[in-house]
């Protein structure tokens, strides 16, 4: 990494916050190494208290910094990251020919968390709804159809920060010869998704993955504890049957700081 400072004409704040922030890249301050203070840094640039602060502020908003509650700043401590790879539609539906004891032992968990469910709250809300006009767009079925909408979502036990959450949808009368995949008491599910839908014979061919982000509400940064300037990652995830339908929608946020996204795209040779 080659550290720029903001090319344009800079106020003070702003020069103050290149500083700082090029310290940081450059590793002369290591994750935790608190920052100057307030007083020290209005004596070091020759500013105002203010100037100080805004670019303490400018920091914060960037992410590369946290404090504030009577804390002093200090650089971020960069928290581990989740893989999240497009191989796991792959590997999920190997598992679900798997037995039973193979596909109960695999799952979100232990996949993409590194933990052990017995380590987190997990929480999974059913409910069969009418789709909104643009959820049933979405899914390419009728407006008076009905959907199973899935809330999934995990906290970790020690802190309550949430971990994980999505929603998914599933028309109903692909899996209404099941009755048993409309009851979140079977949560969670051997398999997950893919052996649902084994059971009705359904068989996902193709997934697609579409990534957004946006910077979080108030409500996300206190649910997922985020600090200031990380912004959410939006994925939906589209999931088509051999006949091209859509068999399930589901929508999941990550914060951007924890999460990595990885995609494997197969090429078919000339």
């Amino acid at each position: 990494m080659n550290p720029q400072p903001t090319g344009v004409a800079r106020p003070i704040n702003l020069r103050i916050a290149d500083d700082l922030r090029i310290r940081i890249e450059r590793g002369d301050l290591a994750p935790g190494d608190t920052l100057p203070t307030l007083q020290e840094i209005a004596e070091e640039w020759e500013c105002s208290i203010n100037s100080a602060r805004g670019a303490i502020d400018l920091l914060k908003r960037q992410g590369l910094i946290t404090g504030g509650r009577g804390k002093p700043p200090s650089v971020r401590q960069r928290a581990p990251r989740v893989c999240r790879s497009s191989e796991r539609h792959q590997d999920e539906k190997d598992l679900v020919l798997k037995p039973e004891s193979v596909r109960r032992s695999v799952g979100l968990a232990e996949t993409d968390m590194g933990s052990k469910l017995e380590e987190l709250s997990f929480a999974a809300e059913y409910e069969t709804v009418n789709p909104s006009p643009k959820l049933a767009q979405d899914l390419g079925i009728a407006r008076d159809s009905q959907v199973l909408q899935r809330v999934y979502e995990m906290r970790d036990k020690k802190t309550g920060r949430r971990l994980s959450w999505s929603v998914s949808y599933i028309p109903a009368d692909i899996i209404e010869s099941n009755p048993a995949l409309f009851d979140k008491a079977n949560e969670p599910w051997p398999g997950g998704t893919q052996h649902q839908l084994y059971t009705v014979g359904v068989e996902i061919v193709r997934v697609v993955d579409q990534v957004s982000a946006t910077m979080p509400t108030t409500v996300d940064s206190h649910e997922w504890g985020l600090d200031d300037g990380v912004p959410m990652i939006h994925v939906r995830r589209i999931s088509y049957d051999e006949a091209g339908r859509i068999v399930e929608l589901s929508d999941a946020d990550f914060p951007a700081d924890r999460t990595e996204l990885s995609f494997t795209t197969l090429l078919k040779k000339w």
